[in-house]
This record gives C-alpha cells, structure tokens and sequence, in this order.
C-alpha cells in the first residue's frame, strides 16, 4: 500500500487509532484528491512519527482514518532557532517554508530598530509550517511563536543557546562558525540592516558569533537560506 498524501494531525497516533478529519481536512482528501475509502494516507503528529492510515469513513464535511503502522521514527531537527525580522508577506512565508524544510527547530519572528513589518499573522505563519512539513516529509513541525523585540529577547537570552549573528556590515569576509555543540540561533537582520545600537550589542555578547553571508549584501529571504545552509554544512545534520 503506497500512500502519497501526508497529513499532520493533532491527535496522537497509535496502532488501531481512528482519527477525524477536520471540514477542511476532508475537504482536501475527498473533494480535491478524490479519494475514497480504503484510500492510503501518511500521518503525522509532531510526537510519534509517522504512520500509515487508510480512510474508513469519507464524507463532504468529514471522515475518519484508521491508523495502521508506523512508517517512521519521529525524528528531531537540530537544536536550532532562526530569528528572523519579518519582510513581506509572500517573502516572510518563503522563509518559514525554508526554515522548515532545512531544519530549523523553532522560527522566531523578532522587531528590531528597521522591521518593515508591526506585526505578523501568527496562525498562517504556523499553518505554512505545517504544510511545509507535510510536503519535505518532515516528522516534526517547528512552533512558530508571537513576534518579539529583539532587545527584550535579547535580555532574557540563555547565554548557553550561540547565535550566528549574520552581520551583512562584513560582507566579503570569510565565514567560520566555532565548534561549538549544543543548542544554537540564527539571526537575520531587517531589508535595513541592523541598527549600530543592536550590532554594537550583538558584539558585546560572547555567545554571539558575527559571520558574512559572502561577497554580496543578501536580500532578507535569501540571507535566511543562505545562513541555514552555512550552519547545516558546519554544524548540523548535514554532515
């Protein structure tokens, strides 16, 4: 039984388990995928991996699927968090999809002195999480929280967590990250770039490891692909 469909789902999943499919749920699986009963269906819930379902009852406003076996161990991202100052909405999107797909554990969005953006829909920002999950065949789904100061989480750091403070003012140095393990973050600056009181800070700080993202200032979606990729190959579980 091949499955090509991946659902996250909210409830924890088990052998013989039946789980309900939300209106919008169904809707997906049995008015756009047409499928039918009996039809298979990968699942996954953030905690217990992934496992095979097939659908037992399929309706217009709902349906339940009977989870069969599991298919995958959960597997954990790195202990990492990307902070990020959000942009545009299409391009904030672009980065929360990345950041899943490249293995980021948390998405932080963070206000600093030149945020174009007040604020953020947090809802649909962890609803592109999920779904970026569904589709990299990802077993975990990062927790996308309300929008920070960047001062204020900077006060309440845990000095134990690095940042790869991505500083675009060193642009054609070369990048280097210290050996460090243990949990890290990732910091992406605004479209303006970082105030010098906020640079001034992050230098001060020992935990925080300013690097270049090479030769060329970065636009702030790409810095964030470019930034996960640096640490992933020096650092994470691309190795």
């Amino acid at each position: 039984m091949t499955a090509k469909i991946r659902l996250y789902v909210e409830h924890a999943l088990g052998q013989g388990q039946l789980v309900p499919m939300s209106r919008e749920q169904a809707h997906y699986l049995f008015g756009v995928m047409r499928l039918g009963v009996g039809a298979p269906v990968l699942l996954f819930d953030g905690k217990n991996g992934e496992w095979l379902a097939e659908v037992a009852e399929a309706g217009k406003r709902g349906g339940v699927l009977s989870v069969l076996e599991q298919t995958r161990p959960l597997q954990m991202p790195p202990d990492l968090w990307l902070l990020f100052a959000p942009i545009k909405k299409a391009r904030t999107d672009f980065i929360v999809e990345k950041a899943v797909e490249m293995g980021a554990g948390m998405i932080v969005p963070v206000q600093t002195a030149f945020t174009n953006s007040g604020r953020i829909q947090k809802d649909r920002l962890q609803a592109h999480a999920v779904e970026a999950a569904e589709q990299c065949g990802a077993t975990y789904v990062p927790e996308v929280p309300d929008m920070v100061r960047l001062d204020a989480a900077l006060d309440r750091w845990n000095r134990s967590r690095q940042i790869m403070f991505c500083d675009e003012a060193r642009a054609g140095e070369q990048a280097a990250l210290p050996p460090a393990n243990g949990p890290w973050a990732i910091l992406i600056g605004p479209e303006g770039g970082f105030s010098p009181k906020e640079r001034d800070r992050l230098h001060r700080l020992e935990c925080a490891h300013p690097v270049p993202l090479g030769p060329r200032i970065l636009r702030a979606d790409t810095a964030a692909v470019a930034a996960l990729t640096l640490w992933q190959t020096q650092l994470g579980d691309w190795q």
